[in-house]
């Protein structure tokens, strides 16, 4: 009686048996997918950034369970194919219908494989006048806190498409600072004692590279000189607020002028009849 039952046909090639057979196998797929999970986590994800991990273990989880389920379905001999047609066939009309959705989930994925940035990173997103400090990387959207605190939500393929500044990878930083001085100055003395007061006194500006400084411009009221300064890039807060204390204070010693705006009035006479 039993066996009957089990042998009853649902439809063409599928029974009860069969359906049941595919049951268990899918079953024991999804321990073996929790197992393989925990294995991960336990000896490669350490190492490994938090959105990677989150992003392998989908993967690692589902990937496992889809295996199970086609050798499942493979081995009972069912027919998979008209199940596959109509999926495909519904997958043409939910892309057309949900396009950015899968481009953002596809850039989600180039964004983890690429790593252009990383979470923790303090990015600018030049085509979106945003920069912060990138918090998440999710399957469809970034998000960056900026400076002020507020959090903004990137679609990932806006994040990825435009361009990106990483202000991480690179060691070093360079910042610059505009200082005008008197015309009636010395030139080389003022560029001198800047220079002097910069490697005494700014502890966190690095001498290779050395700083650079040049005339930017004759302006209205003074000369300007335009100064850089290399230094590690985690002390931008420290080395811009010294760096232009000790400027004011090198030059007031010497006695050189910073000049504030001026203007000439000339009063016109009346020519002699």
């Amino acid at each position: 009686m039993v066996l009957e039952i089990l042998d009853t046909q649902l439809m063409e090639g599928v029974t009860i048996w069969s359906l049941l057979i595919t049951g268990i196998v899918v079953f024991v797929g999804v321990i073996v997918a929790r197992i393989v999970r925990m294995i991960f986590n336990k000896k490669f994800a350490p190492n490994m950034p938090v959105h990677t991990v989150k992003t392998m273990n989908k993967l690692i989880y589902y990937g496992i369970i889809v295996i199970f389920l086609m050798a499942a379905t493979a081995s009972q001999g069912i027919d998979l194919g008209g199940l596959v047609v109509g999926a495909g066939f519904m997958g043409i009309v939910i892309g057309f219908a949900a396009q950015s959705v899968v481009s953002n989930m596809i850039s989600g994925v180039f964004l983890l494989i690429e790593k252009p940035v990383k979470q923790g990173d303090t990015v600018d997103v030049i085509d979106s006048n945003v920069t912060g400090k990138l918090i998440d990387i999710n399957t469809f959207s970034s998000k960056i806190q900026q400076f002020d605190g507020t959090v903004v939500r990137i679609p990932n393929e806006k994040m990825f498409t435009s361009n990106l500044r990483s202000f991480n990878l690179s060691e070093v930083r360079r910042s610059e600072v505009t200082v005008g001085i008197g015309y009636g100055e010395n030139i080389d003395k003022a560029i001198k004692v800047i220079k002097n007061a910069i490697e005494k006194n700014v502890v966190y500006s690095l001498m290779e590279p050395e700083p650079q400084f040049s005339i930017s411009e004759l302006g209205d009221n003074s000369v300007n000189i335009l100064i850089r300064v290399w230094y590690p890039r985690d002390d931008l807060l420290e080395v811009m607020p010294n760096l232009l204390k000790v400027i004011k204070n090198a030059l007031d010693e010497e006695g050189i002028e910073i000049p504030f705006p001026q203007r000439v009035v000339w009063e016109g006479k009346e020519s002699q009849r």
